[in-house]
C-alpha cells in the first residue's frame, strides 16, 4: 500500500474518532466538576452524582422510560415478527403491496409528522370512544410500538430471506404440524433476529424525544424529555453526571457483547478444528 495513502487514511480515522469521542470525554470529565458553572473547573468532586441520585424527578423519568421501553420492545418484536413472516413466508397475497408500504412508511416518515398524526388519532379516539381518557404512559407506549415494529419487521424479513426452508419442509414431510414446525424450527432460527429487533426497539424507545413529546401529558415525562427540558434552561452539572452514567452503561454493554461474541467465535473455531482433526484420523 502507498505510504502516503496509508498516512492519510490513518489521519482521517483519528480525526473521526476524535470528533466522536473527545466531546464524550469532556462531558465525563466535567461531570466531576465541583463548580456550578459547567465550563469553569472548580476541582474534582462527586457532588453532582449525589445530587443526581437524590433527585426524585430523574428517577421517576428513568423508571417511566424503562417501563415504556420494555413493553414497547416486547410487543413490537411480536408484531414485527408476524409481519416479517407474512411478507416472506406467505408469498404474494392480495394487498401485499399496500401492506409492505404501510410497514415501510414509519421508516421514512419524519418523526414530527408521525407524532402529530398519532396525537390527532388519540384526540379523535377520546372524542368518539372515550379512550384514552388522558395522554400519558399508555399513549407513549402505543406510539412507540407503532414505529418500532416497522424496524423489527425489516430485521425479521432480512433474517428469513437468508434462511432456507429445507428444515421446515423436512419437518412437515415427517408429519410435523405447522404450529409445531414454527415453534420447533422457525422461531429458533429467528431467535437472533428477534433478539436484535428487541434490542433495537428498546433503544429507539429509550432514545425517542419528538414522538413522546407529542403524545405525552402532564406528569408523564420520559428521560429524554426531562434532559431536553433541563438543557433548554441552561446546562447543569447533574445532567453531565446522568449522561456519564448512560455512557458507561452503554460502554459496559458493548464490551460485554464483544467479549461474548469473541468467546463464541473461539468456541466455533475449536469445534471446527476438532471436527477436522477427527475427519483426518
Amino acid at each position: 500500500m502507498n505510504p502516503k495513502r496509508s498516512t492519510f487514511l490513518f489521519s482521517v480515522l483519528c480525526f473521526g474518532m476524535a470528533f466522536l469521542y473527545v466531546p464524550m470525554a469532556l462531558l465525563v470529565l466535567y461531570s466531576f466538576n465541583h463548580s456550578k458553572l459547567v465550563p469553569v473547573w472548580g476541582g474534582f468532586s462527586l457532588r453532582w452524582y449525589k445530587t443526581l441520585f437524590t433527585s426524585e424527578e430523574v428517577w421517576n423519568a428513568l423508571t417511566l422510560s424503562l417501563q415504556v421501553a420494555v413493553v414497547n420492545a416486547t410487543f413490537a418484536t411480536l408484531l414485527g415478527t408476524l409481519a416479517g413472516l407474512a411478507l416472506v413466508r406467505f408469498g404474494r397475497f392480495r394487498g401485499r403491496t399496500l401492506f409492505t408500504g404501510m410497514i415501510s412508511a414509519p421508516l421514512v416518515m419524519p418523526e414530527v409528522i408521525t407524532g402529530l398524526s398519532l396525537l390527532l388519532l388519540f384526540i379523535t379516539m377520546n372524542e368518539l370512544l372515550g379512550w384514552p381518557s388522558s395522554r400519558g404512559v399508555t399513549t407513549i407506549t402505543i406510539a412507540h410500538i407503532t414505529f418500532s415494529m416497522a424496524y423489527v419487521a425489516v430485521i425479521i424479513q432480512s433474517r428469513l430471506s437468508g434462511v432456507a426452508q429445507d428444515l421446515e419442509e423436512a419437518a412437515q414431510d415427517l408429519g410435523g404440524k405447522p404450529l409445531r414446525v414454527m415453534f420447533d424450527i422457525t422461531l429458533p432460527l429467528l431467535a437472533p433476529g428477534m433478539l436484535a429487533g428487541w434490542l433495537l426497539a428498546f433503544t429507539l424507545s429509550l432514545d425517542d424525544l419528538v414522538i413522546a413529546s407529542f403524545v405525552s401529558g402532564p406528569g408523564a415525562n420520559t428521560l429524554p424529555m426531562l434532559i431536553y427540558s433541563r438543557v433548554r434552561l441552561g446546562l447543569r452539572p447533574d445532567i453531565n453526571a446522568l449522561a456519564t452514567i448512560i455512557i458507561m452503561t452503554v460502554a459496559i454493554g458493548v464490551a460485554l457483547a464483544g467479549y461474548l461474541l469473541m468467546r463464541q467465535r473461539k468456541q466455533i473455531d475449536r469445534d471446527r478444528q476438532m471436527a477436522a482433526a477427527g475427519a483426518a484420523t
